[in-house]
């Protein structure tokens, strides 16, 4: 059984935007990577590694487009794909997107695009490309928080309060969500948030 289309779903400041690709990508790349970094230690030979944290992971695509038999400007298609990379008004920035196919579900910003026009018209007009594409994931922290593993033992951290520290303001540092100060009270058995006492540690409880 054929898998169905590959889509790009593009999520613009007022709307969402789908595209259907042209034809299936015959295969994909996806790359993920851990940051490390070095520390010399006096009287070692070498020094200790030490984890810092995930980068981001790439998928990297090469997509193929044909209008020969249509006679039309192949570039009418791409130019909605390529439009990827161009800065929403409103969000002052790329939209983010999603890339799905069967089982692959890869959402975050398009970072490198490059067309490759293979067959013309005897106009000049192209009728044949290649677009090879580069996304690089991109999640909110509180999406990531979200997926950290129930049986991970950093599903939850403590935090030392702080003079002038709210549960709202603690909230939106750690879940980028003021609202959710009522995960933390209710993880720690506050009954008043307006009654935080400097020095105490809270538990960050992960959101579920």
């Amino acid at each position: 059984m054929a898998l169905s289309k590959a889509q790009f779903w593009i999520y613009w400041h007022e709307r969402t935007q789908t595209i259907d690709v042209m034809f299936n990508p015959t295969e994909y790349e996806l790359e993920v990577g851990n940051q490390y970094a070095e520390n010399e230690v006096p009287g070692l030979q070498r020094p200790i590694s030490q984890f810092v944290g995930g980068d981001a992971s790439t998928l990297n695509l090469s997509l193929f487009f044909d209008t020969y038999e249509l006679g039309t400007d192949v570039r009418e298609i791409t130019s909605a794909i390529v439009g990827m990379m161009d800065v929403d008004s409103d969000l002052h920035a790329p939209p983010t997107c999603r890339f799905v196919w069967g089982s692959l579900d890869f959402k975050g910003v398009v970072t490198s695009i490059s067309q490759k026009y293979t067959m013309f018209l005897e106009s000049g007009v192209p009728v044949r490309a290649t677009l090879g594409m580069s996304l690089k994931s991109s999640q909110t922290m509180k999406e990531q928080y979200q997926e950290i593993p129930r049986q991970s033992a950093d599903r939850t951290k403590l935090k030392t309060i702080k003079l002038g520290d709210q549960l709202w303001s603690i909230a939106a540092d750690e879940y980028e969500d003021p609202g959710a100060w009522r995960h933390i009270a209710e993880a720690n058995g506050i009954d008043n948030p307006r009654l935080l006492a400097a020095g105490k540690s809270l538990t960050i409880p992960r959101l579920e």
